[in-house]
């Protein structure tokens, strides 16, 4: 390839990559589903922008082998024994089942022979571990009991991933042989028992060789010449180059160099797994799907049927899910993964399957990949109308003897104020409109002032007797709820203070249009105490860190107070603040003049004080 041509055909992925990718996450379809379709458009059935497809899908192989290794790098023992139940129970149960179903269907029903089956099953058996995560990170559910439980199942699936990638070379011996290859299998275990045992005792000490150099690029280099070594080795001995890249990351996952690793690989990782992608995208047979698309779309609904009704049962049985959570994790990991564009690729070129074969097969697991973010978005939005549609829990019924202190919200900040006027012997009510926070709360104890219901509800605020209160504490998480109790209160109880938790400037101007003073932003004076052991950890004396941070806190309330009158005009507050770092930086400058230093440095005995002045 000539460098013109070289050059010409890397400016085609960029842009393919740059347009493409940004514009699935936009619609939250996920980067891998954007890289799969530039691969298509730029490829040889399409624009044609690129015809060398051999030769892109040989390079972009290193982006799977550096995905193996940092996979490697991030299953530690340790992390996999602390959730052992999870990922060998749930996990294990549901590869074996899917690859057994799959694997059954596609030798009974479609003709493959049992090696194939084999490798088709364990590959569809196997979900996208990039679109989960990130669906469960966007709905911020990734916390909830199905989201860990969906984490556990991916984790075994990418170690499962590694054995079957593994088994490819054998599996197609077999079939091309007489039978069962003993040797190969021998072959097999002893180079993964020479890199298990060289990589114990050869990697940290050439690690720990480098590390002494403090030479980043020598650093990098070494992880690389680690990874590609390793997956030489392997694949001279017969055995997947992907193999040994993992094996290679375990080796390394418990040493003191794993971060500094992950770090040096993951831009190329990053690089190459998407050049790996474009170059599936670029060998998809799109004329599949036109020329058979009831095929497609029947192996389509039969894989998400399929893994579906296995994952649902699992879920509810093995995983102790209720019946809503357990169909959320169904839909969510039935489609296809990353894993088994690899799987497939390589069974192709090791002729277990066909071509033609291996067109459907990566077809389908792309559209069911491209369908799961609108299947977990469409199940969702059901789901929610459910349950609004179910008869609502009843508001509790206060019982109280004139509380001083009423706390609406009793979330991390209204906790933290609750504890202290227990501590104290304060009498207060506190309310929340979170059903599933107050469950949280008391499964840690039974708190007799606590009380489910929502703190705008001027009849709930009669039954907490807000007309004895002395205090509302406002620590509503929701800026547009925090502005409706507010507005109620306010207007219910004019003469009841208000102190308020405010989520930014703009929230703390409209709490003022309301009458409450001075709201508290939530994260002010965390920032302020991280600033001052910052000053200090630097060489700062405590006392001028404490005093330039105080500086700071009432230059930055004056100013605030300053923009509360222009808060609606965007040119004032961009002046308001220019002006206000303006003199922030004179006062600073005047600290830092001879003057004032010599004046912090006279000790302050030598100055008369006012006794010896009237002498």
């Amino acid at each position: 390839m000539d460098s013109h041509h070289f050059l010409e055909t890397a400016l085609v992925f960029l842009v393919a990559t740059v347009i493409a990718v940004p514009l699935t996450k936009r619609f939250r379809l996920g980067s891998v589903l954007g890289y799969l379709v530039a691969g298509v458009v730029i490829g040889p059935q399409e624009l044609g922008l690129v015809s060398d497809t051999s030769g892109v899908a040989t390079i972009s192989e290193f982006g799977v082998v550096l995905m193996l290794f940092v996979i490697g790098l991030e299953l530690s023992p340790q992390r996999l024994w602390v959730m052992r139940r999870q990922v060998f129970g749930t996990g294990l149960l549901q590869v074996m089942a899917t690859s057994l179903v799959i694997g059954a269907a596609a030798y009974f029903l479609f003709g493959f022979t049992v090696n194939a089956a084999a490798i088709v099953g364990g590959s569809l058996a196997l979900s996208s571990t990039a679109f989960g995560l990130q669906i469960l990170a966007e709905r911020k559910e990734a916390g909830t009991a199905y989201g860990r439980q969906a984490f556990a199942i991916l984790l075994f699936q990418d170690l499962a991933a590694i054995p079957l990638i593994a088994a490819v070379p054998l599996l197609a011996s077999a079939s091309t042989t007489h039978g069962f290859d003993p040797y190969a299998v021998l072959r097999t275990v002893a180079a993964i028992v020479a890199v298990m045992v060289g990589g114990r005792y050869l990697l940290r000490p050439v690690f720990r060789f480098v590390a002494k150099a403090d030479n980043v690029e020598v650093s990098t280099a070494t992880a690389l010449l680690v990874v590609l070594g390793t997956a030489w080795l392997m694949e001279v001995v017969g055995v997947s180059a992907t193999l040994g890249a993992f094996l290679a990351g375990v080796l390394l996952a418990d040493s003191e160099y794993r971060h500094e690793l992950e770090s040096h690989l993951e831009p190329f990782k990053g690089l190459l797994l998407g050049l790996f992608f474009i170059s599936v995208g670029m060998s998809m047979d799109i004329m599949l799907l036109v020329h058979e698309p009831g095929k497609v779309l029947l192996l389509v609904l039969a894989l998400l049927l399929a893994k579906g009704a296995l994952l649902w049962p699992l879920g509810r049985i093995v995983g102790g899910l209720n019946g809503r959570d357990a169909l959320r994790l169904a839909v969510l990991l039935a489609c296809g993964g990353e894993f088994a564009f690899v799987v497939l690729k390589l069974a192709g070129d090791q002729n277990l399957i066909s071509d033609r074969q291996h067109g459907l097969h990566v077809l389908a697991i792309t559209l069911s990949m491209a369908l799961t973010p609108l299947m977990v978005a469409g199940l969702g939005r059901v789901l929610q109308k459910s349950e609004t549609k179910k008869e609502k829990r009843e508001f509790d019924t206060i019982v109280t003897d004139s509380p001083r202190v009423i706390i609406a919200g009793y979330g991390r900040m209204g906790q933290i104020v609750a504890r202290m006027l227990r501590a104290q012997g304060i009498p207060f009510v506190a309310l929340d409109h979170s059903v599933e926070q107050i469950d949280l709360v008391q499964r840690f104890g039974k708190w007799s002032e606590l009380f489910y219901g929502d703190p705008a509800r001027p009849e709930l605020l009669r039954a907490a007797q807000a007309d004895r209160a002395e205090v509302f504490v406002l620590a509503v998480d929701d800026p547009e709820a925090s502005l409706r109790t507010a507005r109620v209160v306010r207007r219910l109880y004019p003469d009841l203070r208000i102190i308020a938790r405010a989520r930014n400037r703009q929230h703390v101007w409209r709490l003022m249009d309301l009458g409450v003073e001075m709201p508290v932003r939530e994260t002010l004076y965390s920032s302020l105490k991280m600033t001052r052991q910052t000053l200090e950890a630097l060489g700062i004396s405590a006392e001028k860190a404490a005093d330039q941070v105080e500086r700071f806190r009432r230059q930055d309330a004056e100013l605030l107070k300053r923009q509360y009158l222009v808060y609606d005009d965007d040119a004032r507050i961009v002046q308001t603040t220019r002006e206000a770092l303006a003199d922030l930086d004179q006062l600073y400058q005047a600290d830092a003049s001879p003057e004032a230093k010599r004046e912090r440095e006279e000790p302050t005995d030598a100055k008369p004080n006012d006794e010896d002045v009237t002498r």
